[in-house]
This record gives structure tokens, sequence and C-alpha cells, in this order.
């Protein structure tokens, strides 16, 4: 009879509301601690979506937003028939999937391999020399590598030919434009990625390797039964964001490498835009190519998130 009246206290309209209130009450100091980062995401996420809208006018600043005039998907239709859609798609595509496929697991081998370093004086050394490099800006980062692979004075360039080998141009080529920022992106991030993964193996409970040891396990076998299975879920939820991101190449350091001779590969979306909207004051059109790039990366971080939580109990949501 108790359960029953509880039960009906509870479906009563208002009983819910009153409940989520005093829920927050006794509970304020920790969404006053939340407050700050929502009120970021509100005003800085949010609110621009108010300007989405650009994408489908001719915009006018001097008519401002509601006075532009509609035109529809006019501008995604141009861009799709565009004779440029296909090579910026390819670009982006193959620099994102490029990047995941090389930089996604060396933070996983790394952090694996740092936990099973037992000197710690080694260990904090290797650590800092891996973790540095994020700490360099993009502009400098890019001035760096532009000075590394100058054909006159660059550094590697003269080491490969000190060992005998003719090197190639690295800036100049589109064939290895790619290959560069890649590999510069991953000496960047590789180190400082690694955090996360030694977060998670930081739960691994000591017992599990004494008994493995006692059982003759031998090193590698402790890391592939014990140690991977632990950040496994970790793997997953990074993996789920770092697709979800695949066409959000930034186009700041592909600005900074980009020149005439290596354009061909090293056009992206966001260069594109970059292009279009502050160079060619062509604000609705770059807005609506913006809107599709950022619509094509919502529904990629849905369709992995499904798979993920289909195929294993590891999803974002």
């Amino acid at each position: 009879m108790k359960a029953s009246q509880e039960l009906t206290l509870r479906t009563q309209p208002g009983t819910g509301k009153a409940s989520g209130r005093r829920r927050i009450l006794r509970n304020w100091e920790l969404y006053l601690f939340i407050a700050p980062c929502m009120l970021y995401f509100i005003v800085f996420q949010y609110v621009p979506m108010y300007g989405v809208q650009i994408a489908f006018k001719n915009f006018l600043p001097s008519k401002g937003i509601a006075g532009s005039k509609w035109v529809g998907f006019d501008h995604f239709e141009r861009f799709f028939n565009s004779y440029y859609f296909w090579d910026l798609l390819w670009n982006t595509f193959s620099l994102s999937l490029y990047e995941l496929a090389i930089g996604f697991p060396l933070p996983i081998i790394l952090a694996l391999a740092f936990n099973e370093v037992k000197n710690g004086l080694f260990k904090r050394s290797v650590q800092t020399v891996t973790y540095a490099p994020h700490f360099i800006s993009i502009v400098v980062m890019a001035g760096m590598i532009i000075t590394f692979l100058s054909p006159s004075s660059g550094i590697l360039i003269r080491i490969i030919e000190w060992v005998g080998l003719q090197p190639a141009h690295f800036l100049e080529d589109p064939r290895w434009f790619k290959t560069v920022y890649v590999l510069s992106g991953v000496w960047q991030s590789a180190g400082w990625g690694t955090i996360i993964y030694l977060a998670a193996l930081s739960a691994v409970d000591p017992q599990l390797h004494e008994a493995a040891i006692v059982d003759g396990a031998s090193r590698l076998k402790r890391v592939l039964h014990i140690n991977i299975p632990t950040i496994v879920p970790t793997i997953s939820i990074l993996l789920i964001l770092n697709v979800g991101n695949i066409l959000g190449v930034g186009y700041e350091k592909v600005l900074l490498l980009q020149n005439s001779l290596n354009i061909e590969s090293s056009d992206v979306i966001s260069t594109f835009v970059y292009r279009s909207g502050l160079l060619s004051n062509q604000l609705s059109f770059s807005t609506a190519v913006g809107l599709f790039n950022s619509v094509v990366n919502a529904i990629l971080l849905l369709t992995v998130n499904r798979i993920a939580q289909k195929t294993s109990d590891n999803s974002i949501w």
C-alpha cells in the first residue's frame, strides 16, 4: 500500500519538477562549478548557430542576416557541381585517414611502453622529450618544418645527403605533402596523447600481474591480456571522436605549409573555406561549404557511435 502511494506521488503532475528543483538546490555547488563550462558552450557554440542561415541566403552585410535574400540550396549546388568538389573531398578524406592510421595507434604503443619502464629517471626524461613538442605553437612548428626541409639549408636535407641518398623536394612535391603533414603532427602530438592512456593503465590491478607472473606469463602476454583489455574502452571512445572529426582538418597548419607547387594535394575543405570566405568575401558560399563539412562530420560521428554501440558496450551515449 505504501509503495503504491509513493508511486502515485511520483507520477503526480509537478512532482518530478519539484524533485528536480530540490536536487539542484541540494547540489548547488556542483552546478555552480559546471556553470562556466555551460556558459562557454552556449555563448560560443550555440548562439553562433543563428548565423548558419547565411548558407541559405545571399548574405549582404549592409542588409544583415534577416534582410538578406533567401536562395535555398543554391550555394550547396554550386559547390557540389564545381570541378574542385571531388578534389577537395579526396584531399580532406585522404589526409584525415592517413593521420588517423599513423597518429592514432602511436600514443597507445608509447603508453604501453612507458608503463613497462621501471627506471624512473629514464621514464621521466623520455616522457618530457616526447611531451615537449605539444607546447610548440602551430606557427613555430610550421616554421621549423620549412627550415628543416629547406633544399638549400635544411638540416634534414643535409643528413639525407650525408648518408648518400638523393633528398626529395618534400615541400614542393605534392606526393610528399601528406607525409610531411602527418609525420610532423605525430611528432608534435603523440607524446601528449599518451597521458590519457597512461591514466587508464593506472587502473590495472597489480594483483593481476602478480597472478600472471606466478602462472608463467611473459611480459608480452601480460601486456596483451591485461593492459590492452583495460584501455580498450578508452581506445573505443577516442576512436569514435577521431572518426567523427575526420573532415575537420584545421586550415592553420595546412595553410602555413601550402604553396603553389603542392596545392594539388594540400588544398582541403577548411583552406577552401578560408580563401572563399575571408579572401574572396563569398560569405554565404563559404558558410555553405563549412556547414556541409560539419554535417558530414556529425553523420560520421553518429554512425560510428551506433556501430560501436551495436558491436560492444563502449560508446559515447
